[in-house]
C-alpha cells in the first residue's frame, strides 16, 4: 500500500489535529523553555533535530549531554500538519520520531551532537531499531543551517568508515528542517523517562562509532 493509500483509508482525526500540540512551558528537567523565548540566537544557542528510533530514549541521552539547554520530542519529515501519535504509528503520516537538540556554542558543537547520535542508535536499520519497526523509527538528520549539512554528511561518512566490513552503510536520512518542519509531541512523552523512569526505551548503539572532532 503506498502513502496516498494509506492516508486516504485511515481516519483523518486520527492522523492529526486541527492545532498545533500544547505542550508545558518549560522542560521537566533542565527547566529552561521547551520553545524559543526569543533569546536563543542572542545566547549562541543552534538547534538541530535528530531521529534515532524511540525518541524517549534518545531524548534523555542528548538532556544529559553537556552543553545541551532544552528538548523536546516530536515529529518530522511526513506529509501531514500537526501529526498525532497515533497517526504516526500508523505509517500514514509520513512521519519519523524526532527529539529537538537545542545546545550553547559556547559550550559544545554540532559535531558533539551528531557524535553523541551515531553512538546511540544502530544507523544502518532502515526503518528499525531493534524490535521497534516501522517508519516512525528511521533515521535521520534535519538540519539548520548550511553547515550543519555540512557536517551531519561528514560524520555519516565517519560513520560509515568505522563500520566497514561490519555492518552495512547508513541509511539516515539528511534533510533541511525548513522544508521539513517539527512538530510537537503530545505533552505526556515530553521528558518521558523523567516522568516514568521505568520506561522502555534501550539503546541500540553499534558500539562501532569513535567520537571526532
Amino acid at each position: 500500500m503506498g502513502l496516498f493509500d494509506a492516508i486516504k483509508n485511515a481516519s483523518a482525526s486520527m492522523l492529526s489535529q486541527s492545532e498545533p500540540m500544547q505542550v508545558p512551558e518549560k522542560h521537566r528537567v533542565l527547566g529552561t523553555p521547551l520553545k524559543d523565548d526569543g533569546t536563543w540566537a542572542a545566547k549562541g544557542y543552534e538547534t538541530a533535530y535528530f531521529a534515532g528510533g524511540c525518541f524517549w530514549g534518545l531524548e534523555k541521552t542528548f538532556w544529559t549531554t553537556p552543553g545541551v539547554v532544552s528538548t523536546a520530542v516530536g515529529y518530522q519529515g511526513g506529509e501531514i500538519e500537526n501529526p498525532t501519535y497515533r497517526g504516526v504509528c500508523t505509517g500514514a503520516t509520513g512521519h519519523t520520531e524526532v527529539v529537538k537538540v537545542v545546545f550553547d556554542t559556547a559550550v559544545t558543537s554540532f559535531t558533539k551532537m551528531c557524535n553523541v547520535f551515531w553512538s546511540s542508535h544502530d544507523p544502518t536499520t532502515a526503518n528499525r531499531q531493534g524490535n521497534d519497526v516501522g517508519t516512525q523509527y528511521r533515521s535521520a538528520i534535519f538540519f539548520t543551517s548550511p553547515a550543519q549539512k555540512a557536517e551531519a554528511e561528514r560524520t555519516m561518512a565517519h560513520f560509515n568508515e568505522c563500520a566497514k566490513g561490519r555492518r552495512n552503510a547508513a541509511t539516515t536520512e539528511i534533510k533541511d528542517a525548513e522544508t521539513s518542519p517539527f512538530y510537537y509531541a503530545e505533552a505526556y512523552h515530553q521528558q518521558y523517562l523523567d516522568a516514568n523512569p521505568g520506561g522502555y526505551c534501550p539503546s541500540h548503539g553499534t558500539g562501532l562509532y569513535t567520537p571526532i572532532e
